[in-house]
């Protein structure tokens, strides 16, 4: 059972993560958040797993932007998959010096994806608010270390 602790820590994490996708896109109008529906249907058109579903948060499909209520028409070269990673931290050389965690499946889509896919790191510290979309091969150029942990259900 999880501990009211942990229970807090998801609430921020969570209200953390809706002013990052609220700050992104309304600073880039290019970024689209899909609902559940078009997740399913973007898996369908990039022929992915289901298994995908959660593993990006927004797309990037040029010649729409966040204003359109629905995307009629894109071909699977032209879809670009957004994973955010948010930090309230002062970065003064945002992405460095970001502390996140990311899943197997992100790097697997990532991986998988190629171009097609961007990490984008966001810092909401009023005094270094930005973001930066990075593809695998440019966030691996920047990683110092990397740790794997395990998180079991039983």
């Amino acid at each position: 059972m999880a501990s009211d602790k942990s229970y807090s820590i998801t609430l921020s994490n969570n209200r953390t993560e809706k002013a990052a996708i609220d700050y992104v896109m309304q600073a880039d109008r290019t970024l689209l958040n899909p609902s559940r529906e078009s997740r399913k249907h973007i898996l369908e058109l990039l022929d992915l797993p289901s298994t995908f579903a959660r593993a990006f948060d927004l797309i990037q499909v040029p010649g729409y932007v966040n204003l359109e209520s629905e995307i009629t028409e894109a071909e699977k070269h032209q879809i670009t998959l957004i994973e955010l990673k948010t930090t309230q931290k002062k970065l003064i050389d945002s992405p460095k010096g970001f502390f996140f965690g990311a899943t197997q499946n992100e790097f697997d889509l990532a991986e998988r994806m190629g171009d097609q896919f961007r990490f984008c790191f966001v810092c909401l510290h009023p005094e270094t608010l930005g973001f930066h979309l990075l593809t695998l091969s440019e966030l691996n150029k920047l990683v110092r270390t990397k740790r794997t942990q395990f998180q079991i259900n039983l």
